[in-house]
């Protein structure tokens, strides 16, 4: 049995927007007043500098001050996860210290990217930033955009540390979530990656989701876990079905970064424009951005009741 509180990581986390002021600089004041709207809402926690934080575009400063601005704002009231995967494991062991100074619960980590790795130098990789902290350690498993595919091999070997306390699995595959979470255990958390499959990842035995387009409707995510946990299967897929289209018409801009910081704008909470290479909405797509807005709105009070 792991000794660390699992209770605390499950349920739904949002995988949380930089903030960026006018200058494309890191804006404090704006990540704690995102960070506070988030809190209002029931979500279990924040993701902070994963692919949806923009985490590896950024500096290693710049990482540190968006988790220090959000922990200072809510970390004593949400389970506050840091990211800290970075090309270097360097990088990455400082960013975990820092996490571990500055309050956060627990750190997580992709395997390095850009060269490709063999399953030892990534185990390497994530003994480093282990070893670093007290804190408990959260595997981010997204093939996709590292090419690194983790094997059960390996994942059970983690898994087998008490800090190492579970995965946070983006690739699309619900049978491998399955299959993670049978060679990890009942102690062993699994966490939904893909929004699109919240409820079919938690219907295999995901114990909760981390996700991006969480931080435009997480109360719709809330209301597919209330049905959920209640039993009430259809109703939580019909609130899936109403997510997933949201979610294609949110992919249809030139990418979905922008088009959620666009949303949040129009929300009156600013966080700048994506970093480059990602896009921001165009001009002429404010009026669609806004319809849209509209329709998540109105759909958060019909799940309100």
């Amino acid at each position: 049995m792991k000794s660390y509180d699992l209770e605390s990581f499950k349920g739904i986390i949002i995988a949380m927007y930089s903030s960026y002021d006018a200058e494309g600089e890191i804006d404090k004041e704006a990540a704690r007043k995102l960070a506070r709207q988030y809190a209002s809402t029931g979500v279990k926690g924040l993701y902070v500098g994963g692919s949806s934080g923009e985490g590896m575009l950024q500096s290693v400063e710049e990482r540190k001050q968006m988790l220090e601005a959000v922990i200072a704002e809510v970390g004593k009231e949400l389970t506050i996860i840091a990211h800290v995967g970075a090309p270097s494991t360097r990088d990455s062991v400082e960013l975990a210290i820092h996490a571990e100074k500055v309050g956060a619960h627990a750190v997580s980590a992709v395997p390095a990217i850009y060269y490709r790795l063999s399953p030892d130098s990534v185990e390497s990789h994530w003994q480093a930033i282990i070893d670093s902290t007290a804190l408990p350690f959260i595997i981010y498993h997204i093939p996709q955009t590292t090419g690194f595919q983790l094997s059960k091999s390996l994942l059970i070997k983690m898994a087998a540390q008490d800090k190492v306390i579970g995965v946070k699995i983006s690739a699309e595959s619900t049978f491998e979530l399955q299959q993670f979470k049978a060679a990890g255990g009942k102690d062993f958390l699994v966490l939904n990656g893909p929004d699109e499959q919240y409820l079919a990842g938690r219907s295999i035995g995901a114990d909760g989701g981390i996700g991006g387009t969480y931080g435009v409707m997480p109360e719709l995510f809330l209301k597919v876990e209330q049905c959920y946990v209640q039993g009430e299967m259809a109703e939580a897929q019909k609130w899936q079905f109403i997510i997933n289209d949201l979610i294609v018409e949110l992919l249809s801009f030139p990418s979905l970064y922008g088009a959620c910081k666009a949303i949040l704008s129009v929300r009156g909470f600013e966080t700048g424009q994506p970093r480059m290479p990602l896009l921001p909405i165009k001009d002429s797509d404010q009026e669609r951005v806004e319809a849209l807005n509209n329709r998540i709105l109105d759909y958060i009070l019909e799940a309100k009741g």
